[in-house]
């Protein structure tokens, strides 16, 4: 580091932090309209089920706003939406304008029209007033961000007090020969299969990569605490291989 420039991580390359964010932005662009489909074949549709986790913990009721962070083709605003029931509304926001545009063309979008906002956003800087929403989520998304702290503290900022941070993310298998099984898996099929369905192998690198270099659950926890969040807690899911973590604004 020289100067006043300092560095981040961009999977396992050491760049400029002002670099960071177009170089995400420039690896979801290109994934965009086979990100869906790529998330079913990495996971074995496990994600989907690791999403119906995170509602059922979250438990959505009526009149709730959320923000949905890097939710770009809608997921888990749907699955919130299809939960919470009358008068709840969700705002997707994401960095990429082709992945909110997948999330338009999606069924599910079209029957929540009149419930749905769609914004492209930074999440370290976010378009809203102060204490707007009932929840907030980020579901595999926290890892590509800048800097992790200041989009935990803009979070807690546009939340009402009461309101809930939720984070799905991949993270640490506490198993040490079970981490390195995922890991053989992780660097040796998923760059292939990027390559083979979406014809982008380096993203899939990029994002292999990028979970190795995401903190531990408890390091995590501890961020979230520090970010000003009260009752922080974390569950594991299929082993560790990702995690749930919680927060409240009091």
């Amino acid at each position: 580091m020289t100067g006043d420039t300092r560095t981040t991580h961009f999977g396992f390359q050491t760049v400029n932090e002002d670099q960071k964010a177009g170089m995400v932005h420039g690896v979801f662009t290109r994934v965009a309209s086979k990100y869906d489909v790529m998330n079913d074949l990495m996971s074995m549709g496990i994600h989907r089920v690791w999403k119906d986790a995170m509602m059922d913990w979250l438990a959505p009721r009526p009149g709730q706003h959320l923000l949905d962070v890097a939710g770009g083709t809608g997921d888990v605003a749907f699955r919130f939406l299809g939960r919470a029931g009358d008068g709840a509304r969700a705002t997707v926001l994401d960095m990429t304008a082709p992945m909110l545009e997948e999330g338009r063309k999606r069924a599910e979008a079209e029957r929540m029209a009149d419930r749905l906002d769609w914004v492209v956003g930074d999440a370290m800087a976010l378009p809203f007033e102060d204490g707007t929403f009932d929840v907030y989520t980020i579901s595999f998304g926290i890892r590509n961000v800048t800097r992790i702290p200041d989009a935990l503290r803009e979070a807690y900022r546009v939340l009402k007090p009461g309101g809930r941070l939720m984070v799905l993310e991949f993270s640490q298998i506490p198993n040490a020969l079970m981490q390195k099984i995922y890991d053989l898996y992780s660097f040796n099929v998923i760059p292939v299969m990027g390559q083979v369905v979406a014809g982008d192998r380096d993203s899939y690198q990029y994002l292999v990569e990028s979970i190795r270099r995401f903190p531990d659950q408890d390091s995590f926890a501890a961020m979230i605490r520090e970010a000003g969040f009260s009752q922080v807690k974390y569950r594991n899911l299929t082993m560790g291989i990702a995690a749930l973590h919680s927060g409240w604004k009091i």
